[in-house]
């Protein structure tokens, strides 16, 4: 179902979650809705969350990109090219879309990919963090994190003259040749960092 906002809304919250999503696309010419429904059972609060963190990022959408923007609060001014920006960067996107479900993540792509269990890919769910890399066998070269909103599409702030959008990440060459893995966060997680600007795609 679809709630006042055009976001998605969760069917049943409580032993399990069903998930009826309608997502707005965008294109255009029109508004187009797509409409996903999981039948798998989402058990316990972070798949709820998940949801929660889904809705706070696709209300962002339009807002600029900022180099070191962004954080639990919301839209911020970033730093160094970011910052005559109020807006977001990827990580500081997905910190305030997972900050707004509860849930304290991190505020870089370092802290944020070391937030969770790893996901596999057949598993993904909404909220989980979709990781891409220079070199996708070395961590330590993440440079994006979106937030996944089905199997195939993110939320996310992609770089500097961008805006938050919707974007197919499966299947796209670019993307898929960058990706490194997914993360689902856990629940609780008390760990408070504080944001610092990850080396955004370009």
């Amino acid at each position: 179902m679809i709630d006042e906002a055009g976001l998605i809304t969760p069917l049943a919250i409580g032993g399990g979650l069903l998930l009826g999503i309608v997502v707005l696309a965008g294109a255009s010419g029109g508004v187009h809705y797509a409409v996903t429904t999981d039948t798998t059972p989402l058990l316990g609060v972070t798949a709820e969350r998940g949801v929660l963190a889904v809705q706070a990022a696709l209300r962002m959408r339009g807002v600029p990109y900022s180099w070191g923007g962004g954080g639990p609060g919301g839209p911020g001014f970033g730093i160094g090219r970011g910052a005559r920006t109020r807006g977001f960067d990827c990580s500081g996107l997905t910190e305030y879309a997972w900050a707004t479900a509860g849930v304290r993540i991190g505020g870089d792509t370092s802290a944020q990919w070391n937030t969770g269990a790893r996901i596999p890919r057949g598993q993904i769910r909404p909220g989980d963090l979709i990781f891409f890399a220079d070199n996708p066998a070395d961590p330590a070269t993440i440079h994006h994190v979106g937030l996944a909103i089905d199997v195939t599409r993110m939320v996310h702030a992609p770089s500097t003259g961008s805006t938050v959008r919707i974007e197919t990440w499966a299947g796209v060459p670019y993307w898929e040749r960058e990706f490194i893995g997914i993360i689902r966060p856990r629940h609780p997680h008390e760990d408070m960092r504080g944001h610092t600007p990850s080396s955004a795609v370009e």
